[in-house]
């Protein structure tokens, strides 16, 4: 029974933590308005960051295939100056200026890849002065927020230290398991039965699972949520 009151305990602790984490995330305007724009900095840097890793990327690869294109295409030019005989001349000019063209496709789509590149750092770079700027007036207001909501803060302190207990009492796979379940629950993990039902999923217990519930001496799973279960 220690146990099934550890849960329970550890049941009620997280809906009172879930309770004042709504109250202080339920923030003013002027709050709310820097805190979405600071989360919209943020998605749009990913966005960016990721966008320049790709770029420079295929910079490193099209100046790799430059240089060889440009090495390739001073062969065919000495080629050219080489050589003295007509027709091999004119297969040597054919030559070049098909070289030409090939550094010349590579060297336009490479241009405009670090035109690109340099676009998105300055991008960045303004992103984050702006995130920088907002992030400081945030903190200044979301101190003044907190300080009015001293009262939760000290009791989310308190609660959080209770959780830690009451999980450090549970097997760690346990506590994961809890925490898991907690997340496809709606934060529901430990319920009571009622009018011979669980309480979480509504499902009607059958009577030799009642009787097994009556007599168990450690924490028992609903057999349709996995829920676990306990008589008021």
């Amino acid at each position: 029974m220690e146990h099934l009151t550890t849960l329970r305990d550890l049941q009620a602790t997280l809906d009172y933590l879930r309770t004042i984490e709504r109250e202080l995330s339920a923030l003013p305007p002027d709050l709310a308005a820097l805190d979405a724009r600071l989360k919209a900095i943020d998605k749009q840097t990913t966005e960016k960051t990721k966008a320049l890793d790709t770029a420079r990327t295929y910079i490193q690869l099209k100046s790799k295939e430059l240089v060889q294109a440009q090495k390739d295409e001073e062969r065919a030019r000495a080629a050219v100056k080489t050589t003295s005989q007509k027709l091999q001349y004119t297969s040597a000019i054919r030559e070049l200026d098909e070289k030409e063209r090939m550094r010349a496709s590579i060297a336009r789509p490479l241009k405009a890849l670090e035109t690109e590149a340099a676009s998105l750092e300055l991008a960045l770079a303004a992103l984050e002065t702006e995130r920088v700027t907002l992030q400081a007036q945030f903190d200044e207001l979301h101190a003044v927020f907190l300080d009015e909501h001293a009262n939760q803060v000290e009791g989310r302190k308190q609660l959080k230290a209770k959780q830690a207990k009451l999980e450090a009492k549970l097997a760690a796979p346990e506590v994961t398991h809890f925490h898991r379940l907690a997340a496809a629950r709606q934060g529901r993990v430990v319920v009571p039965v009622e009018n011979g039902a669980c309480s979480g999923c509504n499902v009607k217990l059958r009577g030799p699972f009642l009787f097994q519930l009556k007599e168990a001496k450690g924490a028992v799973a609903c057999e349709s949520c996995q829920r676990i279960l306990f008589l008021p």
